[in-house]
């Protein structure tokens, strides 16, 4: 029998957990908070989407950095693994669009008294309000950590040490980065981190006058000057800063690394299952409907209320003009303002509201198939802190699952 330290009891640090004391492990959990899985708590809105229904391909093809270090442990432990684990666990769920997979109740805290049911049941010792001051090593292998709670500061000594601290956003579950500070004071080296999967700034002033309004059924590209860096399908929303919803997330976490150079051309489709000349003619049939309206008060049943004064504006159409006056060159322009409704993205917000982090402890220092790190024996990385992040469906949560089932199995 080993004694395994785990740092952290998020996703990650939980599912170590578990797999470390099934393989007759002594484990003790560490977590600063005053309960576990404060962060999963909130995960999906608080509904938890705790990974993704999809086949492999979908898995690895939605990993958007160091997804080949990934192979090994996304065989090791599946998301069908996952799901059947959760499945053993008690935990009922259910798959929805976008295969994506949610508890049955809507409850992320269902997710977490699965676990947390678990580790009691395997006498996992949990260590609540108690901070990881440092991570010591000695002759090139892990040695103890010291530790403070309320009362006192104090050394636990142990054969192996999992690290799984989670990122640095949201900082208010606990995620302010003490993982990349464990790794650094071990040799290991901490790739740029940046918020992902996080809502964008964008230039244009009137944006302000769309906040609130969600869009579906739209395509998104991203440019680089003329080179697409992005496309994608689904629903947006535009708030007071610029856009967010769940393909502006997505877009996030692949243009985060660009964005901090300069800014990026958003294109929005704003009717892509329609051609330009479809959408022409379709425009010409509510104009004929009636030809003395004026042009502002065209568009009702193409645009959501809110959309119109901001397409009327860009359109350069004079509102007033009534609608048989409006020229062909007119009503080309505006079919291309539909099909190329474009903003200027400048920046990303901040980790306060980024769902995961981009960025992280290098991979190249960690052994892909036991998430041991190769600098220093019996220290293992699992979950968020590492430089892996993957887009919206559950997919950095199965990351996490994985990473953590890799190295709570090798010990």
């Amino acid at each position: 029998m080993s004694s395994v330290l785990i740092i952290g009891g998020g996703a990650a640090g939980m599912m170590a957990a578990i797999i470390a004391a099934r393989n007759n492990n002594e484990v003790t959990l560490i977590e600063k908070n005053e309960k576990l899985g404060k962060k999963l708590f909130i995960t999906g809105k608080g509904r938890c989407n705790f990974t993704n229904a999809g086949d492999e391909e979908d898995i690895f093809n939605s990993i958007v950095t160091n997804k080949k270090f990934m192979y090994s442990s996304l065989r090791g432990f599946s998301n069908y693994d996952c799901m059947g684990f959760f499945d053993e666990l008690g935990l009922r769920f259910k798959i929805e669009r976008g295969n994506r997979v949610f508890p049955e109740s809507d409850h992320s805290s269902d997710v977490i008294s699965a676990l947390s049911r678990q580790m009691k049941k395997l006498g996992v010792r949990v260590l609540l309000d108690t901070q990881v001051v440092s991570v010591e090593q000695a002759d090139g292998k892990f040695d103890s950590v010291t530790v403070k709670d309320v009362s006192h500061t104090y050394t636990i000594k142990a054969d192996a040490c999992i690290i799984t601290t989670g990122g640095n956003s949201y900082a208010s579950t606990g995620s302010t980065g003490d993982g990349y500070r464990f790794a650094k004071s071990l040799g290991h080296s901490v790739e740029q981190i940046l918020p992902a999967l996080v809502p964008l700034n964008v230039r244009e002033e009137w944006e302000e006058l769309l906040m609130g309004l969600s869009l579906k059924n739209v395509s998104v590209t991203f440019f680089d000057g003329n080179k697409e860096v992005f496309s994608d399908f689904g629903e947006m929303l535009f708030t007071h800063f610029g856009v967010s919803g769940p393909v502006i997330l997505s877009a996030s976490s692949v243009i985060t690394g660009i964005l901090k150079d300069r800014p990026l051309r958003l294109s929005i489709d704003l009717k892509p299952a329609i051609t330009q000349e479809q959408l022409d003619e379709r425009i010409l049939r509510d104009f004929s409907k009636e030809q003395n309206k004026a042009f502002k008060n065209s568009l009702d049943e193409l645009l959501p209320k809110k959309l119109i004064p901001v397409v009327v504006m860009l359109s350069e159409i004079k509102p007033d003009k009534k609608v048989n006056e409006v020229t062909r060159e007119e009503r080309q322009r505006l079919v291309r303002l539909l099909k190329n409704f474009d903003m200027t993205v400048t920046s990303t917000r901040g980790f306060n509201e980024a769902i995961i982090t981009h960025g992280g402890v290098n991979v190249k220092e960690i052994n892909p198939t036991t998430m041991e790190s190769k600098l220093v024996k019996n220290v293992y990385f699992a979950g968020e802190v590492l430089d892996v992040d993957a887009v919206t469906g559950g997919f950095n949560l199965q990351v996490a699952w994985s990473t953590a089932y890799a190295a709570a199995s090798h010990i």
